[in-house]
């Protein structure tokens, strides 16, 4: 939201008190409390009807500093996201004529006494941001001012608090969520307010006051509620944020490259959790509103295991429950009449079994009476039920502020899961209504982005207490700060176009730099019906990706449909038909499984995303900084999608030796390379010194990944040794080291003795007790 008209003046109506020194500065045992008048203090008269502002600096934990700024302490609190990692103790504080400083582990802020106002952010000496003259305000908007709430419901509040703080030239801003348009966020306005606006706008179903950049922080504000950014956009040297009321709270997160600032930031608010090996497959969906029964969906899937299509989880879209019912979370005995028993035959066929859910109770649902009875119900103030007709007639909200509806709602899902359901789709969560009544007395505005963390955290503590932690796992549209602690988080509505592909990317990279390890996205777009091109590449894509999964709205997502797959046997002999495209990268996504999996074990454990941006990875090099077209998977497979029909696709490989997956060619870099593809490869390179580890199977992700393991060693620019870490779906684990010297790479495990090593262009040998030596 910008207030300024300019550099020199404010917007008709809008009227604006800055902090303008610091008129004294306590020291606390870990925090530091400062009085900031919004006028410089020269005579003892001065500070009579003179508002100020009070700014705390304290410590949650080490290299993160929190900043609240209040008008008046005493309005009602909005109220944090839930910081699961907040500690007591931290901050070493000081304070003296000078001023005062809070040091927590390599970070240090620290406050000038007397005017200007200046508070700095230090680490590794030199200064990663400040606020400075008029940052840190407290500003007045009068009815019918100048000012644009953007896309968000809640309108233009009477006041609000904002700060400010510095850009350095050449310094570039990334994250804020899901967010569809460029990757670098300088020069834009973002409104945090989660919305179903598809990925063609500047909406979106995950919204995360959370940003970084490449100099060495990230910040969060510490707010649920409408967050409105101006990332160079206001003040071309700053990045401004503003909150509705009295309050502002954000925290500064130091780090020495972007993942440290990623661990540290998932560290505070919740490091995702780990995921079954088995959700890492392939997910085929009925899609939308197609028509099906378990007829159909028998078809669907004895269609793939014809054509050697290895499938993991079948997905039931909305209509396995009755029109106009949603939600009822009964299957639609017209066409399921035998859901226990259809779900039973599903795992026979070595199936995982997903089903679409939203929060959302249709008036026609039985559930309605029982839950408004209840008083599950989220209301209006004159106390009858919040409903309207979008998407389902006459639809209500559970409100689960209510732990009662908290119970039931689950209670539901109970049933679902014992009748054999594994995972759900949590559909929806971001139309949530203004101007209601929570059962907890929450802000409406509050609970606008909060809802859907309620939502998901619901369900997903439901499939921990039932499947146990390491099985449950969502399928999740919407979120916010912490959301991340609750995956797997699709890409929402796209398009069936080159254009919505390349959207979608973009969303996830963004995603990935606001702290979510795990993503996914509809292959082949939603809307629409790709065509048989479209449809390939973004299968490439698809299955280079944590997770995998057709899905579309009005058509079917089977490969067969696109286009002619060979012989009439269904064999699919021609590589570049839909079914071998989609045969050979669901396949070569199962190979590496030891790799992928321990990937999401890093996510688990540091914070760092299965799916990496470039800016994540090589943060020292410049020529990636607006890269938002190719990442890498993992830490060494980089992947370039291809957006074009012809098939043509330019790319960066940074310094190093890279070696292309399908063809073994070496390239050195840094430097930009323009290739040509069929459907059946694209831009896969192995990063220099990598070693693959590599699975003996490529009909399911969930297997014993020590039985048969293959270390694929890649060439690398110089000698030096690493660890690689491979663990089960089961939990055994082995650590296996990799020493290069001279020309010769010895390969040894302490913890396995059967494994086979392979120099990509070269020997492969099979170790002896637990040991190999290979000529590089």
């Amino acid at each position: 939201m910008k207030f300024t008209d300019g550099f020199w003046q404010l917007r008709p109506g809008v009227s604006a008190l800055y902090a303008q020194e610091a008129y004294d500065i306590v020291a606390g045992p870990h925090d530091l409390t400062v009085t900031a008048p919004t006028a410089v203090i020269a005579t003892r008269g001065a500070t009579l009807n003179r508002p100020t502002l009070t700014v705390t600096l304290s410590s949650p934990l080490p290299g993160i500093v929190g900043v609240r700024i209040e008008h008046f302490r005493g309005a009602t609190g909005r109220g944090g996201f839930d910081l699961v990692g907040a500690e007591e103790g931290h901050g070493v504080v000081s304070a003296g004529e000078d001023g005062g400083s809070i040091t927590s582990g390599d970070l240090t802020a620290r406050v000038t006494a007397g005017a200007p106002w200046g508070l700095s952010f230090e680490s590794g000496g030199r200064v990663l941001t400040s606020s400075g003259h008029h940052s840190a305000g407290y500003v007045r908007v009068a009815p019918g001012a100048h000012v644009d709430a953007g896309p968000v419901g809640a309108g233009i509040a009477e006041s609000y608090v904002h700060e400010q703080l510095s850009l350095g030239v050449g310094e570039l801003v990334y994250g804020l969520g899901e967010r569809f348009g460029p990757l670098v966020k300088n020069g834009q306005s973002v409104d945090v307010w989660n919305a179903d606006g598809g990925t063609s706008s500047e909406q979106a179903y995950k919204n995360v006051p959370f940003y970084l950049t490449n100099r060495g922080y990230g910040v969060l504000v510490n707010d649920p509620g409408h967050v409105s950014f101006e990332v160079g956009s206001e003040s071309v040297e700053r990045v401004q944020f503003a909150v509705p009321g009295e309050s502002l709270e954000y925290f500064v997160i130091a780090g020495d490259n972007p993942r440290q600032i990623l661990e540290r930031y998932t560290a505070l608010t919740g490091r995702p959790a780990a995921v079954p090996a088995w959700s890492y497959g392939l997910w085929l969906s009925t899609s939308f509103t197609t028509d099906y029964d378990e007829e159909t969906v028998t078809g669907f899937i004895d269609g793939m295991a014809e054509r050697d299509l290895p499938l993991s989880v079948f997905h039931f879209d909305c209509f396995w429950m009755r029109e106009f019912n949603w939600s009822d979370f009964e299957w639609d005995a017209r066409v399921f009449p035998d859901p226990v028993g259809m779900l039973s035959r599903l795992h026979d066929k070595g199936l995982k079994v997903c089903v679409w859910i939203n929060p959302y109770i249709g008036q026609r649902s039985p559930l309605f009476a029982e839950a408004e009875a209840a008083g599950y119900l989220v209301k209006k103030p004159n106390g009858d039920v919040w409903q309207w007709d979008l998407w389902q007639a006459g639809m209500a909200l559970v409100d689960f502020t209510n732990p009662d509806a908290v119970g039931w709602y689950q209670d539901k899902l109970r049933v679902l899961l014992g009748q054999g359901v594994d995972a759900f789709k949590t559909d929806f969560g971001e139309r949530i209504p203004l101007g209601v009544d929570y059962f907890d007395g929450s802000s409406p505005e509050r609970m606008h982005n909060w809802y859907t963390q309620l939502y998901n955290r619901a369900v997903f503590d439901l499939l921990v207490e039932e499947r146990g932690e390491g099985e449950a796992v969502l399928f999740a549209r919407s979120a916010t700060v912490g959301g991340q602690a609750m995956p797997v988080h699709w890409g929402g509505d796209s398009t069936s176009s080159y254009e919505s592909m390349a959207e979608t990317l973009r969303g996830g990279l963004s995603l990935a730099l606001s702290g979510f390890g795990f993503w996914s996205h509809d292959i082949g777009g939603f809307e629409g019906t790709p065509d048989a091109g479209v449809f390939k590449r973004w299968t490439a894509f698809g299955l280079l990706s944590s997770h995998s999964r057709f899905h579309g709205s009005d058509s079917y997502r089977v490969p067969w449909v696109f286009d002619d797959d060979g012989p009439s046997t269904g064999s699919g002999t021609d590589p570049q038909s839909a079914v071998a495209v989609t045969r050979a990268f669901t396949k070569l996504k199962l190979r590496l499984m030891p790799y992928l999996y321990a990937a999401g074990l890093e996510a688990t454990a540091t914070g760092t995303p299965v799916l990496r941006p470039m800016q994540l990875e090589f943060p020292e090099d410049p020529a990636v900084g607006h890269l938002d077209t190719q990442y890498l998977l993992g830490p060494d497979l980089l992947v370039a999608p291809v957006f074009t029909a012809s098939g043509a696709v330019q790319f960066y490989l940074p310094a190093g030796l890279w070696t292309s997956y399908f063809t073994g060619e070496t390239v050195t870099g840094p430097g930009w390379r323009t290739e040509t593809h069929g459907f059946d490869t694209l831009p896969l390179y192995v990063r220099d010194g990598a070693v693959l580890a590599v699975g003996a199977r490529d009909d399911r992700p969930d297997y014993d990944y020590l039985d048969g393991l293959e270390l694929r060693l890649y060439p690398a620019s110089g000698d030096g040794s690493r660890d690689i870490h491979v663990t089960s779906p089961d939990g055994a684990a082995a650590v296996i080291t990799v020493v290069r010297s001279g020309g010769v790479a010895t390969v040894s495990s302490a913890d396995l003795t059967d494994f086979t090593v392979t120099v990509v262009g070269g020997e492969s040998v099979r170790a002896t007790g637990g040991r190999a030596d290979v000529s590089l």
